[in-house]
């Protein structure tokens, strides 16, 4: 049998960075298996429904690397891909499960329900639920007579369709990750499956979905493993084979618990896929980071591309345990993908961030230059606007953490340096010999090297740190270095 694997986000806000995670292991699993990932659009709660959501999800995969082999934007023969165009494909199932005795109609109201919920509250059942026990108190087609039933349909009462889930029986299934899960029905409500405005729940549009579309193995997040049992009642009330089951662990916050949004915002994670997108992190980066975030190659390799990656990966060495997201991992994948980028392939990117912050930078020879001395000190691209834009303006303000090393003495230390630098020819003001000119200052003052070097670097950046000095100051040149040096003296004295 073919693989057929599906990522089914519901479009109800921008794709979150565990939603990436568990679209990047079905479509490694898919590659590895040469099978086929199918993107599914689950927009059933169309009161969350978000516009420009579907088409963020789209864009996000794209970017990221994941090739979508069917979808909304690439129908194959298994369509359509979005649920909400798939309602008469439901009621179909769901009249089935009412003919077979395995759903039922049920007719209560939202005030109705509350109270059945009050009322055991009240007598000792502290998480009340409609389920094998308490739908025959309530208003359904299991307690009315076939003809008060009928007439509600004919006179359009609002009813929803609910799966009658066995009063005592234990649902077992093997997870590919988690190894044989069991669930006893007791402690199952009866799940609706279609609601009043025809359009139905996530547990019955999946499991028909799932099936009709072939999807050979459902890998998803460990929240959806509770569900589970449910989707199994159903792929055994319509005599269908359920597919092979994978639940991933959850993605959690470096301060624990799972990786929320409030606490991915509190921790300085960027929580949305988009954040990653426009924020200008390498994105075979995130994908590199997030592959390792709850899975393992078995060896001590980190780098992976997203070949190498579809090539190792198996569910048999996914953990089973939470994946703690280590921001300065994330990072110290940016940096290396970053590292390992040419200077001219860095450089059409680079040109156009310089340009959209105000700067001019025509001069490819001379930007080449900037990027050599900046290449190795950035951890993403757009470092390299602030690292380097005193490359091409005059410091305006000095950064006030630097300034912290300018004392008195940083005056005539600039200044000494200084007077040695007016004596350079112009032809040969070159790293070596600025330099020298510096080692001479720190011998003629008899300070150690840093007192000379730092509030140089302040006078001539603005900052405290940055790409070697002496070959920045050959770069920028001897007048436009020798006018920053006389400001800094003439600001900061």
């Amino acid at each position: 049998m073919s693989v057929r694997v599906r990522f089914a986000p519901s479009p109800t806000g921008f794709l979150h960075i565990g939603g990436l995670r568990t679209a990047l292991y079905n479509y490694l699993y898919a590659r590895h298996h040469k099978g086929t990932f199918v993107l599914r659009i689950e927009d059933t709660d169309q009161s969350r429904y978000v516009e420009d959501a579907e088409q963020d999800i789209i864009e996000s995969l794209e970017w990221a690397g994941i090739q979508i082999d069917e979808g909304p934007h690439k129908p194959g023969t298994f369509g359509p891909y979005r649920q909400s165009e798939r309602k008469e494909l439901y009621l179909h199932y769901a009249q089935q499960l009412i003919e077979q005795g395995d759903a039922y109609y049920a007719f209560d109201t939202t005030d109705e329900i509350e109270e059945m919920r009050e009322r055991l509250k009240k007598s000792g059942n502290p998480s009340p639920k409609y389920d094998s026990i308490t739908r025959q108190s309530m208003k359904n087609s299991l307690t009315l007579s076939q003809d008060q039933v009928k007439e509600k349909l004919e006179n359009g009462s609002e009813y929803v369709i609910r799966l009658k889930v066995p009063r005592r029986e234990t649902v077992k299934f093997e997870d590919e990750i988690r190894g044989i899960v069991s669930f006893d029905t007791a402690g199952l409500d009866d799940q609706v499956l279609l609601k009043s405005d025809g359009m139905p729940t996530y547990h019955l549009a999946n499991v028909v979905d799932d099936h009709t579309m072939e999807i050979t193995h459902v890998i998803r997040g460990e929240e959806w493993l509770s569900s589970a049992p449910k989707h199994m009642l159903l792929y055994k009330a319509f005599g269908w084979e359920a597919p092979t089951m994978a639940h991933l662990p959850l993605i959690m916050s470096p301060s624990g618990g799972k990786l929320s949004k409030r606490k991915a915002e509190t921790e300085g994670i960027p929580v949305n896929t988009k954040e990653y997108r426009f924020g200008h992190y390498e994105p075979e980066a995130l994908i590199n980071f997030l592959a390792f975030l709850g899975w393992n190659p078995g060896d001590d390799s980190e780098v992976y591309d997203m070949n190498a990656l579809c090539e190792k990966f198996s569910l048999d060495r996914v953990s089973k345990g939470g994946a703690v997201f280590n921001y300065k991992k994330l990072m110290w994948y940016n940096e290396h993908y970053v590292h390992h980028k040419s200077i001219d392939e860095l450089l059409p990117q680079v040109q156009h961030l310089f340009s959209t912050n105000g700067i001019k930078a025509d001069d490819v020879s001379f930007l080449r230059r900037v990027l050599a001395l900046l290449h190795e000190r950035v951890s993403k691209v757009d470092e390299f606007v602030p690292m380097g834009r005193f490359f091409y303006e005059a410091p305006t303000d000095y950064d006030e953490n630097a300034l912290k090393k300018w004392n008195d003495q940083s005056v005539e230390l600039v200044q000494s340096f200084t007077g040695r630098l007016v004596t350079i020819a112009d032809q040969e003001f070159t790293a070596a010999v600025i330099k020298q000119a510096l080692e001479a200052t720190v011998e003629a003052e008899s300070v150690g090297f840093g007192k000379v070097m730092m509030p140089v670097r302040i006078a001539l950046s603005g900052q405290g740190f940055g790409p070697d000095l002496f070959p920045a100051m050959e770069l920028i040149g001897k007048t436009e270095c020798l006018e920053r040096l006389e400001t800094a003296v003439q600001r900061l004295s």
